[in-house]
């Protein structure tokens, strides 16, 4: 049995890092978000995840770009090179997400996105392949708050006891703090689940140039047995 629980935590553990470097398509600290690439516009994506108690440093690189020529609907299609301490294990990963910016339904109408990522190359190993569905909606003072649902595959997405737990709920808020600057920007996101992806989330963001952003962040995992991690995140659009 003891052995059967070290597998079990070793396999948790792989998909923690497997998915700790989830920023990959366009995204809020952790989550997705309803934000969508711009038609032919390339964005290059550097995301650092540093365990805070001696867990490990994942690299994620990413280049996602905007594919439809629409104002109106809009999708993104991306790619992930994604490492954990040099092991380089199914590194290549995917993600495509369709969506439709806020007011195009109607007048005031919500955000939408659909999409999916961390579709890997390696079957039930690194295809974590979680689809999701968002809404989103900005209020002036306030912010923009997103909701929204995903479902993952059940043999990666599991608990610390190796039990599928691949499903769960996004939520987010995040604001450009235009008291201070228009170049801050805070987040707070949250994805539910016990899997190596439910985690609480916060940062903040400073744009050095209008096409190059970065953020700092902290990670506090749902599992209490996943250690927090320090996040740093370079984006550039070209």
């Amino acid at each position: 049995m003891k052995t059967l629980r070290i597998l079990a935590v070793s396999i948790v553990a792989l998909v923690l890092f497997s998915g700790i470097a989830n920023a990959t398509p366009s995204t809020q600290i952790w989550i997705p978000s309803t934000d969508i690439q711009p038609y032919k516009t390339p964005h290059y994506g550097f995301d650092s995840y540093i365990g805070t108690e001696g867990n490990g440093i994942v690299t994620n690189i990413g280049l996602t770009v905007g594919v439809l020529p629409f104002e109106k609907i809009q999708m993104e299609a991306g790619i992930d090179y994604r490492d954990m301490d040099g092991a380089h294990d199914s590194p290549m990963l995917f993600n495509a997400k369709l969506g439709v910016p806020e007011g195009i339904l109607f007048k005031g109408a919500p955000a939408l996105a659909v999409g999916g990522y961390d579709f890997g190359t390696e079957k039930d190993v690194s295809d974590s392949n979680i689809y999701y569905g968002l809404v989103a909606k900005s209020f002036d003072k306030i912010g923009r708050l997103s909701a929204g649902y995903y479902v993952g595959n059940d043999k990666v997405l599991v608990d610390i006891n190796g039990d599928k737990d691949n499903t769960g709920v996004l939520l987010s808020w995040d604001r450009t703090i235009s008291e201070v600057s228009d170049k801050l920007w805070a987040a707070i996101d949250y994805q539910g689940g016990d899997n190596g992806y439910g985690a609480l989330s916060f940062g903040v963001a400073w744009k050095f140039a209008p096409n190059v952003g970065v953020i700092v962040g902290y990670d506090i995992y749902n599992e209490s047995s996943y250690k927090p991690t320090a996040t740093l995140q370079l984006d550039i659009d070209f």
